[in-house]
């Protein structure tokens, strides 16, 4: 592809290694990239989640995609622009069915989230309030996480896989034992398109980076994806390329390709 009008970037594992900053190298290539091209956020971490990457990155202008597209924020000033969000009742009957002891919690917009039950620290952002399984069928939510405590990442794959649900769509976890439910139809693919379509940007101009399960669709549909490095081998299929890990500074090294 010619140089990317619009540049579409997750956040976890691709602009930040755990719980570590930003690198130098990695700023100064969003940056370069940003004087050439609109470059927004595609995350599944909440509106209250994504503050601290935004301070940190220091993006002031355009639209940030959170809680895999079901939420855009305008990203200078934070405010909530729309929502889209469903009734969790049949796809928490459904996760509880298969994941026996898992825990759930619902988005609340811009505060937090409500919860089952008790999650481990420091994983979820914002006001955590506890609410039961029947608080959370009381209020549609962007986001429905399901953690499952004491298993792995591939057992939860494992027991996850084949589930369908007729109003929600579901990510996976490479790290965590982890299930993301949004509202059906709500991806960070379908949230890039309706930002490319409002700015007149052809998806063949748009450049998409990621490293997850919740990346795959996106990265499929810009004009080209870029997989991290470390990033799972059904990933790296649905990209056009691949570049080196999180930790070694792959987004800066896909960025520099053209800007």
């Amino acid at each position: 592809m010619t140089r990317p009008r619009l540049v579409a970037l997750d956040i976890d594992g691709t602009i930040v290694h755990g719980k570590r900053p930003p690198s130098a190298a990695v700023l100064d290539a969003i940056t370069s990239a940003g004087r050439h091209a609109v470059v927004m956020l595609c995350t599944g971490r909440t509106v209250v989640g994504v503050a601290p990457a935004l301070d940190r990155i220091g993006l002031d202008t355009g639209v940030t995609l959170t809680s895999n597209g079901a939420v855009e924020m305008d990203t200078a000033t934070r405010r909530v622009l729309s929502v889209s969000r469903f009734d969790v009742g049949a796809g928490l009957a459904r996760l509880r069915e298969h994941f026996p002891g898992a825990v759930f919690a619902g988005e609340h917009v811009g505060v937090g989230q409500r919860v089952s039950g008790p999650f481990p620290d420091g994983i979820l952002a914002g006001n955590v309030t506890e609410v039961g399984v029947e608080g959370l069928l009381r209020e549609p939510t962007p986001k429905l996480i399901m953690y499952w405590p004491g298993r792995t990442p591939a057992e939860t794959a494992e027991r996850a896989a084949g589930l369908e649900f007729d109003d929600a769509t579901m990510t996976l976890d490479h790290e965590l034992p982890w299930v993301t439910l949004v509202p059906a139809g709500m991806s960070k693919a379908s949230g890039l398109a309706r930002v490319a379509a409002r700015l007149g940007i052809d998806r063949a101009d748009v450049l998409a980076v990621g490293d997850g399960d919740n990346d795959r669709e996106m990265l499929r549909w810009a004009g080209h994806g870029v997989a991290m490095g470390q990033a799972p081998p059904e990933v790296h299929a649905d990209a056009d390329s691949s570049t080196a890990t999180v930790a070694e500074d792959g987004l800066a090294a896909a960025l520099r390709r053209w800007f």
